[in-house]
């Protein structure tokens, strides 16, 4: 299996399977001298943690980080960064059922067909559970960055349920189990996803991912463009559908004066940008605006709901997937999108030092 990393200055690898001994990546292109340490980057992952509330898996994983190589007397080297996390409450047994069923909505079929078997043990690789290391590997880049840029997601639609802009509070976000900006709405959200998981169903959700501080001049003005780089940063995230950039498809509804952003002088001699309606990226380079980029999540595929399936003797069979599963799996994946974006971000911050100095 190839492209399993990320990245052109700043790149990092994953390796390991969902019910495997351990999960870990490989960052390179780390500069020397910057201080790093575990809770640098452990801060990131209790964020995704599993477990955490009623409405995420129950899969009771520590997500530890350790870091065994890149990093001498606190600060990297310039070497790669190797990273692990151990996996420690695995239960295979759970997938016993359907280890020769192909599960709607999974890559079950797909990687059976490519390689001619599957790690049916919670989807081997397919699993979201690598996104931890993607977190763990954003941290670094966050410390790549410095403080001086601000990465923040927000859960902004559950399923049906949206949030109200009028009420965005980024305060919130840290303080109920939705990441939600919207205090208003996170009770209704609450008894919403209850009556979904205690159907056995579930929903999907859309992630906004803002970035502030970035400076202007990121990104290449064809193929290496910043958003469509960050585009398939956020794609690459499991049951993702679809990205975003700034008004994204809304764009497509408005006219040329609502759309484009207009801009004035300021006082020290530059520009600003009288809005944002691009997402901080024009002609594929980074403005100096905060950086806005949203990505769809799909309904998780493990449901207790039957649904038709096949088996790999092509035999039509009935499919309950048991086990400990994310009734939305949107939840985890905001810090799993800062990450990205992060990673995004310290990519081309390195590749415009790189040629411009």
């Amino acid at each position: 299996m190839a492209s399993n990393g990320f990245g052109q200055t700043f790149r990092f690898t994953t390796w390991g399977e969902s019910h495997g001994p351990a999960i870990g990546c490989v960052v390179d292109g780390c500069p020397p001298g910057i201080a790093l340490a575990q809770d640098d980057l452990q801060v990131w992952l209790d964020r995704r943690r599993p477990g955490q509330s009623r409405f995420t898996t129950q899969r009771r994983e520590p997500d530890r980080v350790n870091i065994l190589s890149g990093v001498f007397e606190g600060r990297t080297t310039g070497t790669p960064i190797s990273l692990a996390i151990d996996n420690v409450d695995q239960r295979s047994r759970d997938y016993s059922k359907i280890a020769d069923r192909f599960r709607p909505g999974h890559a079950d079929y797909t990687y059976w067909k490519k390689y001619g078997h599957r790690d049916y043990r919670g989807g081997g690789r397919s699993s979201a559970r690598e996104t931890a290391m993607r977190v763990a590997a954003g941290g670094v880049a966050r410390k790549v960055l410095g403080s001086s840029v601000s990465i923040r997601g927000a859960l902004v639609q559950m399923g049906e349920k949206t949030v109200d802009r009028a009420r965005w509070d980024w305060d919130a976000v840290g303080d109920n189990p939705f990441f939600c900006p919207d205090t208003a709405v996170v009770g209704d959200w609450a008894d919403y996803l209850d009556s979904i998981r205690k159907a056995g169903s579930s929903v999907g959700a859309v992630i906004e991912i803002v970035a502030e501080g970035a400076p202007s001049g990121l990104g290449e003005p064809i193929y290496g463009k910043l958003d469509s780089d960050l585009a398939a940063a956020l794609m690459s995230i499991n049951a993702v559908k679809g990205v975003e950039i700034g008004d994204g498809f809304a764009a497509a509804a408005k006219r040329g004066e609502d759309a484009h952003d207009e801009m004035v002088p300021d006082a020290e001699g530059g520009i600003t940008f009288l809005s944002n309606n691009t997402g901080g990226v024009l002609g594929g380079i980074s403005t100096g605006q905060a950086v806005v980029a949203r990505f769809a999540v799909k309904p998780t595929s493990s449901i207790l709901v039957p649904r038709r399936g096949v088996n790999e003797a092509g035999e039509a069979v009935e499919i309950v997937t048991t086990g400990r599963h994310d009734p939305c799996v949107g939840i985890r994946a905001v810090p799993v999108g800062e990450a990205m974006m992060a990673l995004v971000l310290a990519d081309h911050l390195l590749r415009h030092r790189a040629q411009n100095g």
